[in-house]
């Protein structure tokens, strides 16, 4: 029997022949990442093992959660942070100021490659199968216990084929076609299992699109989202990566344990409600929704197209008296590139305030949170109670020009409603 992209990248990293599901692996790691929330208790195990790191080429480390330090204790851990990368002399330390949100940055500067195995301690580290990698997320002490060996264990998961027709709309995007797929299945209806998108419509989605997507994966529990390797993935992967790699691709017979079908030409712009991801309803059929506060950025979508689709809804408008819009983009290239087109100052024309790359407001850490019975609607990816402040607040997860739109509004809106 064939096998899978993901059963594929598996393989060849445990120097097997072929694997099956279910089966468990060792396998080398080609990179292993942390941020400021999750590497200081790494760290802690890393120096218990008592090894060096076993490449400091192959440890990426990304203050960014709650970065510019937010308190003494955010300063502390990004300290510890710091100190271990300075000791290690780790390659891929990325200070304040040449820092982005880790999962907008890594793929950004090259630090992810078709074919390749990564971790990372934290769980939207599967954003990188959309480059045709195979990436997730693990705990602090299996990243502390990585960077010593340089290897971890699997269990190599089953597959499920998510085929896409079609072309999307205009102002529906990644963000609508992964919250769309989490409404079908549920937030565990691919509990450890690997999201494989697959069929014609992948090339009709761009590189933002599929990096959305794949982020998304875990929102329906998967171990991971990977897309096949394609002319759109070249052109992304080849002015940014400086190492050789190996794509690989799905067998015509490999086994999945279902297929799932998307006509994206079929899709509309969609929130998911509070308090799951997977409670999403078209924008059109919402009630009159009021809202206090908008963010658009995070590592789902804080790129530059998706701050180039935000800017199109906001130029024109201004931002509604009775709501917060607040502006991160993911990265400093992402900010540079903004600021080249005019966007930010569309943003801050309108009234909305522009943040430095943080993924601050999205975990609940700082710049944007929510007090008790305010709502929000958010391009980040969960929406959990009490996720983005009070446990009495609301989170409506959104695609940027739906974010922008409800900005303008004041009240959940389809970006048609502001802009033709």
């Amino acid at each position: 029997m064939g096998m899978t992209m993901t059963e594929k990248i598996f393989a060849r990293h445990a120097g097997l022949e072929t694997v099956t599901p279910g089966q468990l692996i060792k396998c080398r790691l080609d990179l292993v990442l942390g941020n400021d929330i999750t590497a200081p208790p790494a760290i802690k195990e890393f120096d218990r093992i008592g090894k060096p790191v076993f490449d400091k080429d192959k440890i990426a480390l990304v203050p960014d959660h709650f970065t510019p330090n937010k308190d003494i204790k955010s300063a502390e851990m990004a300290k510890a942070m710091r100190e271990f990368a300075k000791k290690h002399a780790i390659t891929h330390y990325f200070e304040v100021g040449r820092m982005g949100i880790e999962h907008v940055l890594l793929p950004e500067v090259g630090l992810v490659a078709p074919g390749e195995l990564i971790i990372g301690a934290d769980s939207h580290t599967c954003t990188y199968g959309a480059l045709g990698a195979f990436a997730t997320g693990v705990g602090s002490t299996d990243m502390g216990a990585a960077m010593a060996t340089g290897d971890t264990w699997f269990k190599v998961p089953s597959s499920i084929k998510v085929e896409l027709t079609g072309k999307l709309p205009r102002w529906v995007g990644g963000k609508d076609v992964v919250l769309t797929l989490i409404g079908m299945i549920g937030v565990d209806g691919a509990r450890y299992q690997s999201l494989e998108f697959t069929g014609e419509g992948v090339g009709q989605l761009t590189m933002t699109d599929r990096l959305t997507i794949a982020n998304m994966a875990i929102e329906a529990g998967a171990k991971n989202g990977i897309f096949p390797v394609d002319a759109i993935t070249k052109a992304y992967v080849e002015p940014r990566v400086k190492r050789p790699y190996t794509a690989v691709s799905a067998d015509p017979d490999a086994h999945y344990e279902r297929t799932i079908s998307i006509d994206l030409s079929k899709l509309t712009p969609v929130v998911a409600l509070p308090h799951l991801p997977e409670n999403v309803k078209p924008v059109s059929e919402m009630a009159v929704t009021t809202i206090d506060q908008v963010v658009i950025g995070s590592c789902t979508n804080g790129r530059i197209e998706d701050l180039a689709q935000a800017a199109e809804i906001f130029a024109g408008h201004e931002v509604h008296p009775n709501v917060r819009a607040i502006i991160i983009p993911g990265s400093q290239a992402v900010y540079l590139e903004a600021m080249a087109k005019g966007y930010i100052e569309i943003f801050i024309k309108a009234g909305a305030v522009v943040s430095t790359p943080t993924c601050g407001p999205c975990l609940g850490g700082h710049m944007g949170i929510l007090a008790a019975g305010e709502r929000a609607v958010a391009t980040t990816n969960r929406n959990f109670r009490g996720r983005m402040g009070h446990v009495d607040s609301e989170i409506y997860l959104a695609g940027p020009a739906v974010a922008a739109a409800s900005a303008i509004l004041g009240r959940i809106a389809a970006p048609g409603e502001v802009s033709a």
